[in-house]
């Protein structure tokens, strides 16, 4: 009973965690055309800020307000720079993207060496379930990610910057004839995806640790996620996140961790070839 409450409790932290950063990742993917290659260096980002905060002895819980922020700032430099320049041209904008993201790692790798570095939880401790530790500060990333899911749904469909992005979404043309400006809601969608990706880095620091290798895993795993709930899709960013940060956290429990990983791959391309939409997708042809 404890071994299962606490496998059940895993998966659904990593599974928070995933759905921050597949969100962010999933609303560029779908405004824009392109996959954002940058999107896991926007989460070491948001981690390194937390990192500065614990290293100049400033509240933990303050550099991850401030963390989104910061990143979202960057973003849209970035954006507004270099990424823009190449909205017609999807591939180059993928390498485009790839070449900023081997930048960000490789300067974070410049700052902090090689190592791990810690960073301490804002809420430290433990509550027990029966025989189960709980740690509080991953109870606190499943809530966060409740919240910010919640109030990211409310804002893509229940305001008018929501409007104008699915209006940009569906069909940017139309959008333009309208007087909507695409440029500026490509900008601010692409600071918010990384908004969310730098939050998701935040509050993943102090599990994982820094390193400059942090944002790796969460892109590969976003890319799955997207490609497999449907590009363009909130609903879809949010199963299909749910659905790798499942498999992936759920596998190790079954079978050796190397095996998992492969598992992760497979299953995930097999449901693609079956619902190359996504699964949140209407029947496919």
């Amino acid at each position: 009973m404890e071994g299962a409450i606490t496998a059940v409790f895993e998966v659904l932290n990593f599974g928070a965690m995933m759905i921050l950063v597949v969100l962010g990742l999933g609303v560029i993917a779908g405004m824009m055309g392109i996959f954002n290659f940058a999107h896991g260096e926007f989460v070491l980002l948001g981690a390194y800020t937390v990192y500065l905060f614990s290293v100049w002895a400033l509240p933990i819980w303050l550099g991850m307000l401030v963390a989104p922020a910061v990143v979202a700032a960057i973003a849209l430099v970035l954006e507004r720079l270099v990424i823009r320049r190449f909205y017609a041209a999807p591939v180059i904008a993928m390498l485009g993207t790839y070449a900023i993201g081997l930048v960000i790692r490789e300067s974070v790798r410049g700052l902090i060496g090689g190592l791990y570095r810690a960073v301490p939880e804002p809420l430290p401790g433990s509550f027990d379930i029966g025989a189960v530790h709980i740690a509080r500060w991953r109870l606190s990333i499943v809530v966060v990610t409740a919240l910010v899911m919640v109030g990211s749904y409310l804002l893509l469909s229940h305001t008018g910057f929501g409007l104008r992005v699915r209006a940009a979404l569906e069909n940017p043309s139309l959008a333009r004839a309208s007087g909507i400006s695409t440029d500026r809601v490509y900008a601010a969608t692409f600071a918010f995806g990384a908004a969310l990706a730098g939050l998701a880095g935040a509050l993943v620091v102090p599990v994982f640790s820094l390193s400059a290798d942090l944002g790796i895993r969460f892109l590969i795993q976003g890319f799955l996620a997207v490609m497999l709930g449907g590009v363009g899709s909130f609903e879809g960013s949010v199963v299909g996140a749910g659905v790798i940060g499942i498999l992936t956290a759920a596998l190790p429990w079954a079978v050796a961790p190397v095996l998992a990983d492969v598992l992760v791959f497979v299953i995930a391309v097999v449901l693609v070839r079956l619902r190359p939409r996504g699964l949140t997708a209407g029947r496919t042809v």
